[in-house]
């Protein structure tokens, strides 16, 4: 059986090239379709499989502008040349599931999102634009919408990363979804004998993250926050004129630092709404409580009451409130029992359903094929009868 990945951009190792690297586990002899790579910023892992890149990478400058190329994308996807392969897994949020599948394959699309710019999150990405992404945006979107809900016809089966995801592939594409969460290397992750006095805030510093409302708001309670991560000089300077001093930003972390940072804060804090989150399932496997926005992924992954604490509203008024709620209660939560319940997110679990969803996908394309289209065959009646030329 001849298999091809396809995700949209191979530039970091984050959440979801970390899907791509589960799945290539699954199937090592696999080809991997993606509309650029960075081979120096990829996994070993990834390296060993044969990768197709579109037109885009060899456009100058791609691999670090391949997201103001949007408009480009759909001809790139339906440039890939996928005949001859049985099973093609898209891992989508880019886009990725735009490729033409051919007409004998199993179409599985891995959907970390529908792309959030261009919709639930587009007058947010609009708003933080540059000018002249501001002015074309309203052009180019209402194209890639359409495409994509078109290209959504393409995938025999969704396979959604949250309920909150499945939500949006239903609202969007009018598609049903099986929800299958992201693996996590919880295995990578302890609890620490003591804590310390700081809380986290953790991930990439972009705004529907919402770190600033965390920066407001421990500097108004003034509690320790620690905030690991990168993001646009523009974005960490304004959170930084907003921070009072007992906010501390420590930029980009290695992997080791950040385990250290997991262990041993008191509760890490996640304020932005996640289709996934996966920050919050490392805090847990460390043993740390989670307090975050009780919307999107945190409601398929934090127990309020056993692994955290959920607030309503994204101000300040809602998180101080969960902050001083949370400390009335600090006792409560057992670090080996909300490691538990982080290991259900493993990397083993993904891969075993996968196995399953595919399992199943091709079980059913294979009856399909075995039978005979209509008019493949004469009915008994016929039998024996010759037939006239047609003319």
């Amino acid at each position: 059986m001849r298999v091809a990945i396809v995700h949209y951009w191979l530039v970091s190792m984050r959440g979801g090239e970390k899907v791509v690297e589960a799945l290539c586990d699954m199937y090592p002899d696999a080809d991997i379709f993606t509309l650029v790579c960075d081979h120096d910023k990829i996994s070993d892992k990834l390296r060993r499989h044969r990768i197709f890149t579109s037109f885009i990478q060899r456009i100058p400058g791609a691999r670090k502008r391949y997201q103001s190329m949007l408009p480009l994308m759909p001809f790139a996807l339906e440039g890939f040349d996928l005949s001859g392969y049985d099973l093609i897994l898209s891992s989508e949020s880019g886009p990725a599931k735009g490729i033409i599948p051919p007409p004998q394959a199993v179409h599985i699309c891995y959907c970390h999102s529908p792309m959030r710019y261009i919709w639930d999150h587009y007058h947010l990405y609009r708003r933080n634009a540059g000018f002249l992404a501001r002015m074309m945006m309203p052009l180019v979107a209402p194209l890639m919408r359409a495409w994509d809900a078109n290209s959504s016809l393409r995938v025999d089966h969704f396979v959604a990363n949250s309920h909150h995801v499945a939500s949006r592939i239903a609202k969007y594409y009018r598609r049903s979804s099986v929800v299958l969460h992201p693996p996590v290397a919880v295995d990578d992750f302890a609890p620490v004998a003591s804590v310390d006095d700081f809380y986290l805030c953790a991930g990439q510093i972009v705004p529907y993250k919402r770190v600033d409302l965390a920066v407001r708001t421990f500097t108004k309670l003034n509690r320790n926050l620690v905030v690991v991560g990168d993001g646009d000089c523009q974005d960490i300077a304004a959170l930084k004129r907003i921070a009072g001093p007992t906010i501390r930003f420590t930029g980009p972390a290695t992997f080791p630092e950040l385990k250290d940072y997991l262990a041993r804060c008191r509760a890490l804090i996640f304020p932005g709404e996640e289709d996934f989150g996966i920050v919050p399932v490392e805090a847990m496997a460390s043993g740390r409580p989670v307090i975050a926005y009780g919307r999107g992924g945190a409601l398929d992954t934090i127990v309020p009451g056993h692994t955290g604490v959920l607030f309503k509203e994204q101000t300040v008024e809602s998180l101080a409130d969960s902050i001083e709620l949370f400390e009335t209660m600090e006792h409560r939560f057992y670090p080996e029992l909300i490691q538990l319940h982080a290991a259900q997110f493993s990397v083993a679990n993904f891969k075993a359903g996968m196995k399953r969803i595919i399992d199943q996908a091709l079980s059913e394309r294979h009856t399909v094929v075995d039978v005979k289209p209509y008019g493949a065959s004469l009915s008994p009646v016929f039998e024996g009868v010759s037939h006239a030329p047609l003319h």
